[in-house]
């Protein structure tokens, strides 16, 4: 499960001991100014600075205790003054955390006020040139905004940049539960050590068998509590049968029992899989809703592909959302989105109740399952598809748009939205096409697609936008 928290980063100040002499007291003012940017950025991350780095065997002893410190994420570098490039390559060499440069100065402007002082306090640029060609030539990825620090044009990118490396960090420690899988589906179906090389993310196959356990051991406390949290959350249908309500509590109490023992992050239970195995009622539908609700990630129908998407969107946006696109609306050039009855919740409008509701299912052949219904919150948007492609590797499809401001669908028992993209219908839907994009898709609200871009730099796999 991901649990939300600011990123932390720790700050790599580049000077040298060469204006020491001249200008007695630069260490401290330079390491003040790095104080004023944390502070300045203090809602972005969290941030630790143990001094500056002002020879290269600073450099080696900041890099290590920060790949060290199992909290970080990341590093940021920062020229406070001028220093040679060379003395930076054996440090990165062994530097297993992202990096990326804040091409910044402490002084916004030059005034005719300046002298030989402000020149070397703020000539971090060149530093930055020098050390930015070792990178390059090393082959590391780097990503480098340049600005004043006291903008938020800078402090956005910062704060992009610092969930990027949260979420590479922790799809390294990510394991997906996989519960049977849709015989043909095609765009599911990846080897999953390619995926465990290159993201980190460990696909582990298990059983309804190993689920019932946990269904069997589950209290009526324990059912009534999540009745009680659904009481909290939504409208509940007084058609829903108390046996069938029981049983969609007493089955997301097994699961995330399950989830938790077996420190999954997320996972996929392919429905035949719940009817063929004959011990249970009806399909976990609320179960998946709540349980991504929770910071789960979910992928239909064997999908782990899909789960980890929505793992990465919990990072990358506030909240994220498992979706298909169902339909096209050529009048409005929109898609319509939807899935079987499982949803984040939180990602639903606002101004309009969130619906437990009593619900006929085909699928499964098992009795009705209690299914959440809700339409999404308009506004931007963004769409994600973690596509296998040839020879092992992985490409991220992405569509940003808007979300609809669409009328109800009452027969339409399932979360649902009109997405209109900003390329138009027709051109994004070729694109995501011819570009291997899944069917299964993780949706984020809001625009969050610099940082999937910078989260496919950082892993090596491609990034296209339709």
């Amino acid at each position: 499960m991901i649990i939300k928290r600011k990123p932390k980063i720790g700050i790599l100040g580049i000077m040298q001991k060469l204006y020491d002499k001249t200008y007695p007291n630069i260490v401290e003012t330079q390491s003040n100014y790095v104080k004023e940017v944390i502070n300045e950025l203090k809602d972005v991350a969290d941030f630790k600075f143990i001094k500056p780095a002002r020879e290269r065997k600073d450099l080696e002893e900041i890099i290590e205790d920060y790949n060290n410190d199992k909290e970080l994420d990341g590093i940021i570098m920062m020229m406070l003054t001028y220093s040679p490039g060379q003395r930076i390559i054996p440090a990165l060499k062994r530097n297993n955390l992202p990096i990326m440069l804040a091409n910044v100065q402490p002084l916004p402007s030059v005034t005719q006020e300046w002298n030989m002082e402000h020149l070397t306090y703020n000539q971090g640029i060149h530093g930055a040139q020098d050390n930015m060609n070792a990178i390059v030539r090393l082959g590391i990825n780097c990503p480098v905004v340049t600005g004043n620090w006291k903008e938020e044009e800078f402090k956005n990118f910062v704060k992009d940049w610092a969930l990027a490396a949260q979420a590479t960090k922790a799809l390294k420690r990510t394991r997906i539960a996989v519960v049977g899988r849709m015989p043909g589906m095609g765009d599911i179906t990846f080897d999953s050590s390619a995926l465990l090389k290159k993201l980190g993310v460990e696909v582990v196959d298990e059983s309804m068998g190993k689920v019932y356990s946990y269904l069997e051991k589950v209290t009526k406390e324990e059912i009534e509590k999540v009745k009680a949290e659904n009481a909290k959350n939504f409208e509940i249908d007084p058609n829903i049968k108390e046996d069938q309500y029981n049983f969609a509590a007493k089955f997301q109490v097994a699961i995330e029992k399950f989830l938790k023992d077996g420190e999954y992050d997320g996972y996929s239970i392919y429905f035949d899989s719940v009817k063929d195995d004959g011990r249970f009622d009806q399909l976990p539908l609320m179960a998946a809703s709540n349980l991504m609700a929770k910071g789960y990630g979910y992928g239909a129908e064997g999908d782990a592909l899909a789960a980890t998407a929505v793992i990465l969107g919990h990072i990358l946006g506030e909240n994220g959302h498992f979706t298909e696109m169902y339909a096209m609306d050529f009048e409005r050039d929109s898609v319509f989105m939807s899935h079987m009855g499982e949803g984040n919740w939180k990602v639903a409008r606002k101004d309009k109740p969130i619906k437990l509701i009593d619900r006929f299912l085909g699928i499964g052949d098992l009795n009705n399952p209690p299914t959440i219904v809700f339409n999404v919150q308009p506004g931007e948007g963004t769409i994600v598809s973690l596509a296998p492609i040839s020879n092992g590797n992985f490409r991220l499809v992405v569509s940003k748009g808007e979300v609809l401001d669409s009328e109800d669908y009452p027969n339409v028992e399932m979360p649902y939205f009109h997405f209109k993209p900003d390329n138009g219908v027709r051109k994004s839907m070729t694109e995501w096409l011819k570009n291997g994009g899944t069917h299964h898709q993780c949706f984020n609200i809001g625009d969050v697609t610099r940082r999937w871009e910078l989260f496919a730099e950082m892993v090596g796999i491609e990034y296209v936008r339709v």
